[in-house]
């Protein structure tokens, strides 16, 4: 499959955007940009550190930014950070320049899967299921309605959510 515009994965952390957006740019035969690396690199900072230093609003704004730059960019896989498309004008580039996935997974699969890392400065002191639900009740509407596709991650290998995004996108 060539892809003619971009594939951005959004969804929670944790859901599983940087591993399957690996795969589906294998698949694809195009490349994977990762948005919160390409932040760190351009920042020469962490993640955490920039929420520590400058507040959300302004990594807010390098997001942002950040979208407005892919637009010149060939057709990718974007693995997008977990709150991209909490702004509006995110969610109409996004959408102007391709497909946009939601990738789902439990409270509990999220929990697992996040509850060693150090990186998600949004779970600092939220690391337990529960607040991981709460968090992700709140984000739910504005990922639903950002989403061209969605799809669950629950008990499915990464070959297997890929496929299914090939051939749902196909199918489109």
């Amino acid at each position: 499959m060539k892809l003619t515009e971009h594939i951005f994965l959004i969804g929670f952390m944790g859901c599983g955007k940087s591993t399957n957006g690996l795969c589906l740019a294998r698949l694809a035969g195009t490349e994977r940009l990762e948005m919160d690396e390409m932040i760190v690199k351009e920042q020469g900072m962490e993640i955490s550190d920039l929420f520590a230093q400058y507040g959300e609003t302004y990594f807010r704004d390098l997001e942002t930014k950040l979208i407005g730059s892919l637009r010149e960019h060939r057709p990718s896989v974007i693995s997008c950070g977990g709150g991209a498309v909490l702004r509006e004008e995110n969610t109409a580039m996004m959408k102007s320049m391709g497909k946009i996935v939601l990738l789902t997974a439990s409270p509990m699969t999220i929990y697992h899967r996040v509850k060693d890392s150090t990186s998600r400065p949004v779970l600092n002191g939220h690391m337990n299921p529960d607040d991981i639900r709460k968090l992700m009740e709140i984000r739910r509407p504005r990922y639903e309605a950002a989403a061209d596709l969605i799809i669950s991650t629950d008990g499915k290998s990464v070959e297997e959510i890929c496929r299914e995004i090939l051939c749902q996108m196909n199918s489109q």
